[in-house]
């Protein structure tokens, strides 16, 4: 039975508060803008689409798609794939090129440690408790009853910890909401939690005696045929002054993070070779927790979401999410991986300077919203290829997508 608890706001990594101020300068909630059109021109992005016939046998509309692909070359979306039965039916962008996937490593971590999942030697236990495994912090210290935390709770955001982790700079507020600063009993709350999924990292290195960014290049992007991912595609955020974990975070290109959705649609099996437990792919989208959020991020287990009916996209849906609208979706009903992801670069340079220059984070993120809308702004090359898609936007280019569905 699906944990049911809770709800949460999503965070970002490396950019403090970025997200809680996001949502309050635009207001944003659920998907009551799906058939809202853009007001921004159109860019000069290459795109692709599949022939009419053979994109109707795969079950799209051509005149949808060329709607999705004419939206898409209005946001500052960079690169794009839209695969059906491993076959690509429309793109946007140069998908060879590699960018910061932000929160959506979350997805990368829990494949890396569910082909490592058991009792053996180099591998992980689920049901190990952190004090089993060795596992504390400093400062301060974990208590004894936090440290009876297991990887699973780990791995469904429900030690209920309540630390400061590397990488989540000041997007505390939701965490504290829910756990409080005193202990909670492990496995009764949930709430998006960067000290968790920090611990499994520390874990996973551990036990397996690897890096996540060997393990994952060894367990993963070969198996599958990754054609960009290198050893420099991985690195971590250190911060000893607030947890002696660290945050394993990745660079992908579309092509590559499509090979990695097509792994979960097709349940780990590689060129009939099991590279990843069936039982282990199962677990995401029929054990999460519904974190009481309509739309994309409507639920949460194994460090992917879950989204909500209202979105159009059929049960047994997950998906991978990060700052910027970088996303892997995974839909098994229409045999179906999609990719999105935008360079947050420029966006978030701005986005500092403003705060350099007085500003306060959410005021910062609410004069690059504004600025954009502002009819100079719109043909601005800024506005045009580096402005920050909204949660409305993205939520938008999905309902399209589902439109283009049969």
């Amino acid at each position: 039975m699906p944990l049911r608890r809770l709800s949460i706001v999503a965070a970002a990594l490396l950019v403090p508060a970025l997200i809680l101020g996001y949502l309050v300068a635009t207001g944003e909630r659920g998907l009551s803008s799906r058939r809202a059109s853009s007001p921004f021109p159109p860019r000069d992005v290459p795109t692709n689409r599949m022939d009419p016939q053979g994109a109707r046998e795969l079950g799209w509309s051509s005149d949808g798609l060329d709607r999705v692909l004419d939206y898409l070359a209005r946001l500052s979306a960079d690169s794009f794939v839209l695969m059906t039965d491993g076959q690509t039916v429309a793109s946007l962008g140069d998908l060879a090129v590699p960018y910061s996937i932000h929160s959506a490593r979350k997805a990368l971590l829990s494949a890396v440690v569910g082909q490592h999942v058991g009792d053996g030697p180099n591998e992980i236990p689920l049901d190990a408790t952190l004090a089993e495994l060795g596992i504390d912090d400093d400062p301060p210290p974990l208590t004894p009853l936090q440290r009876q935390a297991t990887v699973l709770h780990l791995l469904k955001s429900m030690s209920g910890i309540n630390h400061p982790a590397a990488a989540e700079g000041g997007l505390t507020a939701d965490k504290e909401r829910r756990l409080g600063d005193g202990e909670n009993q492990p496995g009764t709350i949930w709430a998006y939690n960067n000290w968790d999924y920090n611990a499994l990292t520390t874990i996973f290195e551990r036990r397996t005696g690897v890096s996540v960014s060997e393990g994952f290049r060894a367990g993963i992007a070969e198996p599958v045929g990754m054609q960009d991912f290198t050893p420099e595609s991985a690195s971590y955020i250190v911060e000893p002054a607030r947890s002696r974990h660290r945050a394993a975070m990745f660079r992908m290109s579309a092509r590559d993070l499509a090979r990695f959705g097509q792994l979960f649609l097709d349940r780990g099996v590689v060129d009939d070779r099991s590279i990843m437990p069936v039982s282990w792919v199962d677990r995401i989208a029929a054990d999460y927790a519904e974190t009481g959020i309509e739309g994309l991020r409507a639920g949460h287990g194994y460090l992917w979401w879950i989204p909500s009916r209202d979105t159009g996209l059929p049960e047994g849906s997950f998906c991978a999410w990060g700052l910027g609208q970088q996303t892997v979706f995974v839909i098994p009903a229409w045999s179906t991986v999609i990719i999105h992801q935008s360079d947050t670069t420029e966006f978030l340079k701005r986005w500092l300077t403003l705060q350099e220059e007085g500003m306060d984070g959410d005021a910062a993120l609410e004069r690059i919203v504004m600025d954009c809308r502002m009819e100079a702004g719109m043909n601005s090359a800024f506005c045009r290829e580096h402005r920050f898609t909204t949660r409305r936007e993205f939520n938008r280019l999905i309902g399209l997508i589902v439109d283009a569905r049969g």
